[in-house]
């Protein structure tokens, strides 16, 4: 068990308006590499916002400031023992390019999640998961996917304090 650190805000990387469900995440991320998977033993996110601003839980958790490790999900490598991760459907344009794609009901659904996750846990480092990039944090990881260097596709630090969290 961990002690919760950082929540993490990830978009899927799939196009604008192109919804995502928790089954469609959980094949990706469960299912063997053969079968076109990351073969995990379990989600990357605890909570998947979609584009209706409904968000649906895809790990449960205890909503305490510790990571059990049932609560664990794969988001970030080296970073899952002490993180929360979370993700938006979107993040691409039609070509596949990073784009802040978050429908107004996504944005107004994930600015109350932070708010009040904030409220509850003032201490924890809200970030993108391009934050954890390697290149900053100096995990032993070489080079970050051009992917990883892009997620969420919007920059949560100005996005935190336009919502009037500094961290």
């Amino acid at each position: 068990m961990g002690k919760l650190k950082y929540l993490v805000i990830h978009c899927t990387a799939t196009p604008e308006g192109r919804e995502v469900t928790a089954a469609d995440i959980k094949r990706w991320h469960t299912s063997p590499v053969s079968a076109g998977g990351r073969g995990w033993n379990q989600v990357g996110y605890t909570d998947l916002f979609k584009l209706d601003g409904t968000v649906e839980r895809l790990v449960n958790n205890n909503e305490d400031a510790n990571v059990d490790p049932w609560e664990i999900t794969n988001g970030a490598k080296g970073y899952n023992s002490v993180s929360r991760h979370i993700v938006y459907a979107g993040g691409t344009d039609k070509n596949g390019k990073a784009k802040d794609t978050r429908t107004e009901a996504q944005e107004k659904a994930l600015r109350e999640y932070v708010i009040d996750f904030h409220r509850r846990f003032p201490d924890v480092k809200i970030l993108g998961h391009r934050d954890l990039s390697p290149d900053k944090n100096g995990n032993g990881i070489i080079e970050p996917s051009e992917w990883i260097k892009a997620c969420p596709s919007f920059e949560v630090s100005e996005w935190l304090k336009g919502i009037g969290i500094r961290q």
